[in-house]
């Protein structure tokens, strides 16, 4: 009879500490499905190109996420994110398994904020990039090449980095990541640092970006914690840099069921006795959109981006973008962007190749339309 009572006491015990375990962890899985079909007019030199592409607006990606309670308000957190392509099923950011996003941290939102290490982006893009238009309709909508890693072109190995809590709409976050070069510990070190304000309608935010692309004597040119810069012919002339400096600021505003915004970035490729240049080459981008909401489900956006180069060579590029995006439910929808580029000068490798956001497609040719239509999921 004892055996009749004590059994249901201990499943009944083990299935409250289960609760109990439960309730002081999560684990999310997550992810996007994003598939288009693309024309693109001129493209490699040849002047139509049809084609299906993953990741036209977000990166296609799968991941795990969580966090475990510490008390005190002390949590452990956690990420591990898959990029890939959803038109063959490749491994994406090089082949890394989790090329997107790989850290674990500490966090205490009400106190001191969150400390993360591991592959992560950098400030500038958790504060400023949810302020450019980006953030709405993709890479159409940034600067040609994403010369200034303002659509997260970039990521950042052995970071460490700090993100404040939100102060009344105030936030900081700073980052450090190390370079790993036995004796010279600047060798392809990486640091950054942004802040972000938030009041009612209007937002604004601001950062700096240094790279060390690695130091030719300790190691070797590229040996850096920074993924690459070096995607497009916009700045491909440049990969012998020895630094790359970033600052980028935006801002925006909200009125009704509009959105009215920009930023403008400051990049600067810097030579030593090393690198194939002589001079520093420097890129002044300014962005500026507008974005319509016009039912909840429909969103529109328009911009336009101008890029100029100056230094070692001297570039200009102009850009259009239109987008729509309509949601068929809370995690489906379907998008149309059509943007139009223009380039003229030289671009430090020849005569300077259209090059739209941060597509990354070489024109071969002075302008460039891209036409997209796709279909994205959330889970």
């Amino acid at each position: 009879m004892r055996t009749t009572y004590v059994l249901p006491v201990v499943i009944v015990a083990g299935l409250a500490l289960a609760g109990n375990a439960n309730a002081q962890s999560t684990v999310t899985l997550y992810g996007i499905v994003d598939t288009g079909l693309m024309y693109v007019h001129n493209s490699g030199g040849k002047s139509t190109q049809i084609l299906m592409a993953s990741g036209t607006e977000s990166g296609s990606r799968w991941g795990l996420k969580g966090s475990e309670d510490l008390g005190a308000g002390l949590k452990t957190i956690y990420q591990l994110e898959n990029g890939f392509s959803s038109t063959s099923g490749a491994l994406g950011q090089g082949g890394r398994l989790f090329g997107r996003q790989a850290f674990v941290g500490l966090s205490n939102a009400s106190s001191w904020g969150t400390v993360t290490l591991g592959r992560q982006y950098d400030p500038l893009i958790d504060l400023v990039q949810p302020v450019q238009g980006d953030n709405f309709l993709g890479g159409f909508f940034s600067s040609p090449g994403d010369i200034d890693n303002a659509d997260n072109s970039v990521r950042i190995n052995n970071a460490i980095k700090w993100a404040s809590p939100n102060w009344a709409g105030l936030q900081l976050s700073a980052m450090y990541s190390f370079g790993g070069v036995a004796g010279a510990t600047g060798s392809g070190q990486t640091y950054s640092g942004a802040a972000a304000y938030s009041g009612g309608s209007f937002s604004l935010a601001a950062g700096y970006l240094h790279i060390d692309n690695g130091n030719a004597t300790a190691s070797k040119r590229s040996t850096t914690s920074s993924d690459s810069f070096f995607n497009s012919s916009v700045n491909n002339a440049y990969s012998t840099a020895r630094s790359i400096n970033v600052a980028r600021a935006g801002g925006n505003y909200v009125i009704g069921s509009f959105t009215l915004g920009g930023y403008y970035s400051f990049s600067e490729y810097n030579p030593d006795a090393n690198s194939a240049f002589t001079r520093s080459e420097k890129y002044h981008n300014g962005s500026v959109y507008a974005v319509w909401q016009i039912s909840p489900a429909l969103l529109t956006e328009l911009g336009y981006n101008y890029l100029k180069s100056l230094g070692d060579s001297s570039a200009k590029y102009h850009q259009v973008s239109l987008g729509a995006d309509y949601n068929l439910s809370k995690r489906t929808d379907v998008y149309s962007v059509v943007s139009y580029g223009h380039a003229s000068g030289q671009n430090g490798a020849g005569q300077a190749q259209a090059v739209i956001g941060s597509l990354d497609i070489d024109s071969g040719k002075n302008s460039q339309v891209i036409a997209t239509v796709g279909l994205r999921h959330r889970f």
